[in-house]
């Protein structure tokens, strides 16, 4: 092939030319007028904070219109070893709630670890504090607690999603797991409070269950609500 061959090649190859600057101009003015500055969220501290305030409002008001007699029943040592240890489980859920729907948060402890290790450490905790190993009325009394917790779960999600409804998970289903896991120790907080029946075998069980049951609800609640975006697009 020859020089002027080669030549002629080239220039066929060359890439067509960009759109032209009135085609741009028009198309960043059609963009402009939909386009809103974005309120920055909150710093990171201010929302945890926000979501511990909201469990403890939610634990509070559940205990004080059913009566504080669990707490009014239990010794010092265990008011400080079991406040303790649900409240630092709070503070760390909260904490891992916020970094899910903020991305490209550091996040040291997945959700399901988070859920896995705290529950774990409930059970340790409850099982030092009570010492009664009676089962009366084991079924219907659990149920009954049960139930109470998870439906103060409900308010303390609803009111944590709220507060970060301007988030977006990346990892939608870990975000619901730590929104459920948060939620559920809301739960727990009323039982706590409120709950006199220190059976080992009832505080073991049906306290502890509140928070992987709710934990596991919210997981299904956005995975089914993603499911149904998804058919519907």
């Amino acid at each position: 092939m020859k020089n002027n061959e080669i030549d002629g090649v080239l220039k066929a190859a060359q890439a067509p030319h960009g759109p032209e600057p009135e085609t741009l101009k028009r198309v960043t003015e059609s963009i402009r007028d939909s386009l809103q500055p974005v309120r920055p969220l909150p710093p990171r501290w201010v929302l945890t904070g926000g979501l511990i305030l909201i469990c403890a409002a939610v634990a509070l008001a559940g205990a004080a219109r059913a009566g504080f007699f669990g707490i009014g029943r239990m010794n010092p040592w265990e008011r400080v070893l079991i406040f303790s240890a649900l409240g630092i489980f709070i503070v760390l859920a909260a904490k891992e709630y916020v970094n899910a729907m903020i991305p490209g948060s550091r996040r040291r402890v997945s959700a399901g670890a988070l859920l896995g290790i705290g529950t774990l450490v409930l059970i340790g905790v409850f099982a030092v504090s009570f010492r009664d190993y009676r089962t009366d009325h084991f079924i219907s009394a659990g149920i009954t607690c049960l139930l109470t917790g998870l439906l103060h779960a409900v308010p303390a999600a609803l009111l944590s999603w709220l507060l970060l409804r301007r988030g977006f998970a990346v990892n939608a289903v870990s975000a619901g797991l730590a929104a459920g896991t948060l939620a559920g120790l809301a739960g727990v907080g009323v039982l706590e409070l409120h709950c006199s029946n220190f059976q080992a075998a009832h505080v073991l069980l049906w306290h502890t269950a509140v928070v992987p049951l709710s934990a596991a609800g919210g997981a299904l609640f956005v995975w089914v609500l993603r499911l149904l975006q998804r058919s519907s697009s």
